[in-house]
């Protein structure tokens, strides 16, 4: 079992992180490439596949929950389930081998919830922003 497998409870086909890249109480910075046989581009579409929305404010809340194990602020043992999703925005699609450096801030942490930010870039184009909240149980 890997490093992230450790640090999250998602499997294949929906787990969304590679590498955490740095990870303390403020920031969190992860990566991921999105390869051409991930399961939803044969949908979505399949002409001109791209990595939907949702998928990647997935991945940043996955991105923001493994940074926070990682550094030992959310107990190995606790779930967390997004609860809200505010201030969503696209600004670039994702394609099939692309990398996605994430980079998540910690606005909220206590033992019941996150209040996390984050963005997803693709080298230094800015593919999508959010803010989220997830319970912890």
């Amino acid at each position: 079992m890997g490093e992230i497998e450790k640090l999250l409870p998602h499997r294949e086909p929906f787990l969304f992180i590679d590498e955490i890249v740095e990870a303390n109480k403020g920031k969190i910075t992860a990566k991921h490439v999105f390869t051409n046989k991930e399961f939803f581009f044969k949908g979505h579409f399949p002409e001109y596949p791209v990595v939907p929305g949702v998928i990647l404010i997935e991945t940043m809340a996955q991105a923001g929950g493994a940074g926070l194990r990682k550094i030992g602020i959310l107990p190995g043992e606790a779930l967390f389930f997004l609860a809200t999703v505010d201030k969503v925005k696209f600004r670039r699609q994702v394609r099939p081998n692309e990398e996605v450096r994430l980079e998540i801030d910690n606005l909220r942490v206590s033992p019941k919830m996150l209040k996390q930010a984050g963005k997803a870039f693709v080298g230094d184009e800015l593919a999508a922003q959010a803010e989220w909240m997830c319970l912890v149980g």
